[in-house]
Formats: C-alpha cells, structure tokens, sequence
C-alpha cells in the first residue's frame, strides 16, 4: 500500500475540493425521471457520457438546465419512451434509463447501449 508522509515543522491548512463521479450520476441522472418534478444535481461533471444522458432527457421530453456544475431537471413533461437508437448507441450505460422509464411509464424502447450489436430491445411492464 502507498502513503504519503508529509515532514516539516508547518502545518498544512486549507481545502481541496472534491470532484463529482461521472459512475455516481449517471444512475442518479437516470432517477430524475422517477421524480415526476424538478431534480438538481449539484458537482456534477460534464463528461462525454453525461452530455449524452443529458440529450437523451431532453429528448424523451425533460426541461434540461446546465449551469457552472449544477444541473436542473424537470421530468414532469416527459412524453416519450423511446430513447433515441443514435444517442444510446453512444455510451454502454444508457440501458440504465430502461428501469426509470418501465417504472414510470410501464414502457420502453431502447437499442443496446454503445459498442452493442444494434437491435432494439422493447418492454412493457405487465402488471400480475
């Protein structure tokens, strides 16, 4: 295991800010569309692949704000359940839409995600 040892008479005395996780709001982009409502993000890192989930939102129908880190979302006026096969082509983790809008919506119609053989994958949530 590596450590750091830091050696000297000063203290060290400030504060290091904490990036966002691009693994950890992903999923947490995806939840939005459960709410129903406004959702913010706050840190949130603007990678390729949350460009992308964010696309896919507005798409499907949601209010999309991007500000200095903070992302606005307002899923009450989703209205789609297709999630375009262009945009889900372009990152593996665009299947983790699927549950959010099955939950919701009772449907969904999504391709493979990124790097996938290009087919679509169509549910419905049937209710026993």
């Amino acid at each position: 295991m590596s450590k750091i040892i830091v050696t000297g008479d000063k203290k060290l005395k400030g504060e290091i800010g904490i990036e966002g996780s691009k693994n950890a709001v992903l999923p947490i982009l995806a939840a939005t569309i459960l709410n129903r409502g406004e959702n913010v993000i706050k840190n949130c890192p603007m990678f390729k692949d949350v460009e992308v989930i964010i696309e896919i939102l507005r798409t499907i129908g949601c209010k999309v704000k991007v500000e200095d880190g903070v992302v606005t979302i307002d899923s009450s006026t989703v209205s789609s359940t297709v999630v375009p096969e262009h945009l889900a082509a372009e990152m593996r983790s665009s299947i983790i839409l699927m549950g959010p809008l099955l939950a919701r919506e009772g449907k969904v119609t999504i391709s493979y995600p990124g790097g996938c053989v290009s087919l679509l994958i169509q549910a419905k949530l049937i209710y026993l």
